[in-house]
């Protein structure tokens, strides 16, 4: 199973200059809940802003350049080479980020894990168009925000339709 894991706003987007552009305590617990334990597919840009490897999880970068590698990651030239090896360490596979590896991968992904932020930011990197054809919602969890937390969200998750 391919679930993409992303946090989009209003407007779907989910960074700005390769970053995330708010931060929402909750919504890290969140991702690390539902991705320990499993590969972790993410593009060079995406790794590149994290500086590090994610714990617990075995970490997959997708580059264009063959002669990039990191520290504590599988590199690897493609989504699909990207799969391919993580499935063969898992069942249940993650990719999360950046927009083009999410633009490729919608395409083959089974479940998507949403955190909604409402607000209007704008930024440069944005979640693909989640088409009500394809996708159903299935669940959606909502939260006010708080100390912690400057804007409303919701965990929302969709199933590819089966019809």
């Amino acid at each position: 199973m391919i679930t993409l894991v992303a946090a989009k706003n209003e407007k779907n987007v989910i960074g700005d200059d390769n970053q995330l552009i708010w931060h929402l305590p909750n919504d890290l617990k969140h991702f690390k809940q539902i991705t320990t334990g499993h590969p972790v597919i993410m593009g060079r840009l995406t790794f590149e802003s994290m500086g590090r490897p994610l714990p617990n999880r075995t970490n997959i970068v997708i580059t264009r350049n063959k002669d990039w590698n990191a520290e504590g990651v599988i590199v690897v030239h493609s989504l699909q080479s990207a799969v391919e090896k993580a499935y063969e360490l898992d069942e249940e596979v993650f990719v999360i980020g950046g927009g083009q590896i999410y633009n490729q991968a919608i395409e083959i992904a089974d479940v998507i894990e949403l955190t909604e932020v409402y607000n209007q930011a704008e930024g440069e990197t944005y979640f693909p168009f989640i088409d009500p054809e394809v996708w159903q919602l299935v669940s959606k969890l909502n939260f006010t925000k708080d100390e912690k937390h400057p804007f409303d969200y919701s965990f929302v998750r969709y199933e590819r339709r089966k019809d």
